[in-house]
């Protein structure tokens, strides 16, 4: 079986995944508000780096391609995200993971999104369990991921809130980095996982499968 070309729009990776990338960019916001394609630096952050350790684990034979989009914060443009996707569309990914969410709906998102859905890309994003609506989460057709914290290593809830589609684990063991980011990333290993057992699956399909293979539905009662 064959890892599908994943691609992780995120602070970039770091040596310990260095067996597993296939190419690696930058998107930069440059003074004049273009996005500036460049050579990644190190990851700052070490997100970027915990998410591609946890798909590497959860996915031996995966092929990352890494798009760096935060540097000293996690915070960035819906330019930056927009460029990334198109050049992680030109690369031919089938999968990607952008553990993060935007305040605010953008034109040049929404359009970058919507062009890799039309290529047959799979796009997974990360959602927050409450709160308004983030983005690239909440476009059509792109899966919404959470973290569940009813959710082990190998489980999955299927919740089909107003907020997210999916949930899963919380955290990543001995590391720092925790919550919806994390559950998203769980929830594309498992997704890889399918693809790598069923290449020409649909986006459909994926959700399909993911649903019925959910330990939990509904989404989780706190107070209790």
């Amino acid at each position: 079986m064959d890892s599908p070309l994943v691609g992780l729009v995120d602070s970039g990776v770091d040596a310990a995944t260095a067996a597993h990338l296939a190419a690696s960019r930058a998107f930069r916001l440059a003074a004049d508000g273009q996005v500036v394609v460049a050579e990644p630096e190190p990851d700052r952050l070490g997100h970027g780096a915990a998410l591609a350790g946890l798909l590497a684990r959860r996915v031996p034979g995966v092929r990352l391609l890494s798009a760096q989009v935060f540097l000293d914060t996690l915070s960035c443009s819906a330019r930056q995200v927009a460029a990334a996707l198109d050049w992680l569309v030109l690369n031919e990914v089938r999968l990607v993971n952008m553990s993060f969410g935007l305040r605010r709906d953008r034109d040049v998102l929404r359009q970058a999104c919507a062009r890799a859905r039309q290529a047959g890309v799979i796009l997974v994003a990360a959602s927050p369990a409450r709160g308004a609506p983030v983005f690239p989460a909440s476009y059509p057709g792109v899966i919404r991921a959470t973290g569940d914290a009813r959710c082990g290593v190998d489980e999955i809830s299927c919740l089909a809130t107003a907020q997210a589609d999916f949930g899963a684990h919380v955290r990543i063991e001995g590391g720092s980095v925790a919550g919806a980011s994390v559950g998203c990333a769980y929830l594309c290993g498992f997704a890889a996982a399918f693809l790598s057992r069923h290449p020409q699956a649909s986006v459909e399909d994926l959700r399909a499968w993911l649903s019925e293979r959910a330990t939990y539905r509904g989404p989780e009662r706190r107070g209790r």
